[in-house]
């Protein structure tokens, strides 16, 4: 009796871990088309996106970053910096920057630069070479050295994009 309860507990786990084993390989197989579709799709995309440098989801490959960003920047001897960047696809980028309550206003072009995590820009112009943090929908700019601006007034520093 007992060799027999043996016997068809065994030949259970047989079966059931060759009927697991076949899924596994359905599921590789389904996996595998898949993935070769995607790798089919890939091409087509970046003639349109900007060619990611980091890997993984990141700021640069997972967000909708391209677009004009708007804040009004701290200043020591006026009421702020109103100043709107428009990043672009191809890594380029406008900025204007107007003093409020002074005639002065300035404006630059240039390209700007991904850092290695892919969260990061730096913008390249003749005079601009501001620092931000890419968020959803929103610009921290940062200190020279990269590092989020601190203080009562860091919440002046975040771009919001139009």
């Amino acid at each position: 009796m007992m060799n027999s309860k043996l016997f068809i507990l065994g030949l259970a786990s047989a079966v059931f871990l060759t009927s697991c084993n076949q899924k596994e390989k359905t599921t590789e197989t389904t996996a595998g088309t898949t993935d070769s579709a995607t790798v089919q799709a890939t091409p087509s995309d970046s003639i349109t996106k900007a060619t990611p440098t980091a890997a993984g989801d990141t700021s640069e490959n997972s967000l909708d970053w391209p677009g004009t960003y708007e804040a009004v920047v701290p200043c020591a001897d006026c009421p702020g910096i109103k100043t709107s960047l428009t990043l672009n696809n191809n890594k380029t980028f406008s900025i204007t920057e107007e003093y409020i309550d002074r005639n002065s206003k300035s404006e630059d072009k240039g390209t700007f630069e991904w850092d290695a995590a892919g969260s990061m820009i730096t913008l390249k112009g003749k005079t601009a070479s501001y620092k931000y943090k890419v968020g959803e929908n929103k610009l921290f700019q940062l200190d020279m050295d990269g590092k989020e601006i601190t203080g009562p007034n860091k919440d002046l520093y975040i771009f919001k994009k139009k």
